[in-house]
C-alpha cells in the first residue's frame, strides 16, 4: 500500500526521508515555512557513518568525496601556542553541501516552499493539516521534521492534561561563523587551516576547521573556515538577544540577525579571551549567528500516524557532532519499517512500532552523550 505522507520541515531531515520514502513509491509532500530557501544557510560538520550510508544508499558517493580532510588535531592555549596535537585524519562536510544534493533528489512538485504547517488534527486512520496557504491537506502519514521548535512534537509530546514538553535551554551558546578562505588572515591560516582545533578555558570552548565552499569547492582558496565559540550566557539575556529574530517564538539567531553592538562585544571579548588566530577569524565574519544550546527528550516518538525524526524528536548538543547523523539514522530507520508497508506485508500501526522501539534508546543516548559533554567542558 502506497501511502500518502506529508513531511512538516524540509531541512536535511525531512529531505532525507522524502527521498528514501518517495523511493519505495510513497507519495511525499515537504512543506516548508521558509519563502526565502534554506539553501546557504547552516555550517560545518564532522561526516559521520550514518552520513555516509545515506549518500550511499540514494547514489551520492561522489558528495561524499567533497569534503575537506583535517590532517591533525590541534590544541591551542590562550596565548595561541599549540600544547596537544593529535595526528588522526578526519573529514568535514559543510551543511548546504548536503542540503543541495539531498533538495535534488525531491522534485519541485513536492516541495512546497513558504508554507508553513499550521494546525494539525489527528484522526484514527490518518492526518489534516490545515497550512499558510489557506488549504487543507490530508495525509497518511505525518512526518515531524520541524526541528528544535516542532508543532508537530507539540502534538506527539502532549500528555492527558494538555502539557507539552519544551526545549530546556542549557545556560550556554554557540556563537559561529562561516568565512571564505581568502578573507582569513595570513597568519590565523597558517596556524588553522588543514587542522582541526581546539581551545578551553573555563566556561568557553572554541573550535574550527575548514568545510567546503558554498557550491562544494575544496581547492584551496575557495574553501570555507567554519568557526564554534561557546560561551555562558544567561537565559535573560538570551531572551533579549531573541527578540531580533525575524520569526516570533524562534530559538537561536540566523546570520544577518545578530545586532551591530552585539557583534562589536563579541570581537572585543574575542580579542581578550581567545588565541590570537581564533580571534582573527571571529573578527572575519561580519555575519555572525548564535546558537543557543538545549536539551530535549521526546517521551515517544510516535503517537498514531504522527511520528518524529531529527531534531523534533531529540536535541543532542553539538559537541556530539551527531545532529545531522541523529537525522539519517531516524531516516533510514523509518524507511526500513515503512518498506514491507508498500507491499502490504506489515501493517502500519506495527511498521511505526518498530521505528519508535528501534530508535527511542539511541535517542535517548546521544541527548544523555551531550550532557555528558557539556559537563566536562563548560
Amino acid at each position: 500500500m502506497a501511502l500518502d505522507i506529508g513531511i512538516c520541515g524540509g531541512s536535511v531531515g525531512g529531505l532525507f526521508s522524502a527521498a528514501l520514502l518517495a523511493r519505495q513509491g510513497h507519495r511525499v509532500t515537504v512543506m516548508e515555512r521558509s519563502r526565502q530557501g534554506l539553501a546557504g544557510r547552516g555550517a560545518g560538520l564532522v561526516v559521520q557513518e550514518a552520513v555516509l550510508r545515506i549518500l550511499a544508499t540514494l547514489g551520492l558517493d561522489e558528495v561524499a568525496q567533497r569534503g575537506v580532510w583535517a590532517e591533525e588535531r590541534i590544541t591551542l592555549d590562550d596565548r595561541g601556542e599549540v600544547i596537544e596535537r593529535d595526528p588522526r585524519r578526519q573529514m568535514q562536510m559543510s551543511w548546504d553541501l548536503l542540503f543541495t544534493a539531498f533538495r535534488g533528489c525531491v522534485p519541485d512538485r513536492d516541495y512546497l516552499g513558504g508554507v508553513a504547517v499550521e494546525q494539525i488534527t489527528l484522526h484514527a486512520d490518518h492526518v489534516e493539516v490545515d497550512t499558510s496557504e489557506g488549504r487543507r491537506r490530508r495525509f497518511d502519514l505525518l512526518l515531524g521534521a520541524d526541528g528544535q521548535a516542532s508543532l508537530v512534537r507539540a502534538q506527539v509530546d502532549r500528555d492527558g492534561h494538555g502539557h507539552v514538553g519544551q526545549p530546556a535551554y542549557v545556560g550556554y551558546a554557540a556563537w559561529r561563523g562561516l568565512v571564505p578562505e581568502h578573507a582569513v588572515p595570513a597568519a590565523a591560516a597558517a596556524q588553522l587551516f588543514e587542522r582541526f582545533a581546539f581551545h578551553f578555558a573555563p566556561g568557553r570552548h572554541a573550535l574550527g576547521y575548514l568545510v567546503p565552499g558554498p557550491a562544494g569547492e575544496t581547492a584551496r582558496g575557495q574553501r570555507r573556515y567554519n568557526w564554534v565559540w561557546y560561551r555562558l550566557l544567561p537565559p535573560a539575556a538570551l531572551a533579549s538577544l531573541l527578540d531580533h529574530a525575524r520569526h516570533p517564538g524562534a530559538l537561536s539567531l540566523a546570520a544577518g540577525e545578530v545586532p551591530d553592538i552585539e557583534r562589536a562585544r563579541l570581537l572585543d571579548d574575542a580579542r581578550r579571551f581567545l588565541p590570537p588566530a581564533f580571534a582573527a577569524v571571529v573578527a572575519a565574519e561580519p555575519r555572525p549567528f548564535l546558537q543557543p544550546i538545549y536539551d530535549y527528550a521526546t517521551p515517544r516518538m510516535v503517537h498514531g500516524r504522527l511520528v518524529l525524526l531529527g531534531d523534533a524528536a531529540y536535541i543532542a548538543r553539538p559537541h556530539t557532532a551527531m545532529g545531522v547523523a541523529k537525522a539519517a539514522g531516524d531516516a533510514m530507520a523509518l524507511a526500513h519499517a515503512l518498506a514491507p508497508v508498500a507491499d502490504d506485508r506489515v501493517k502500519l500501526e506495527d511498521a511505526l512500532r518498530d521505528y519508535a522501539a528501534r530508535r527511542e534508546p539511541e535517542g535517548r543516548a546521544v541527548v544523555d552523550y551531550g550532557r555528558l559533554l557539556g559537563k566536562s567542558l563548560m
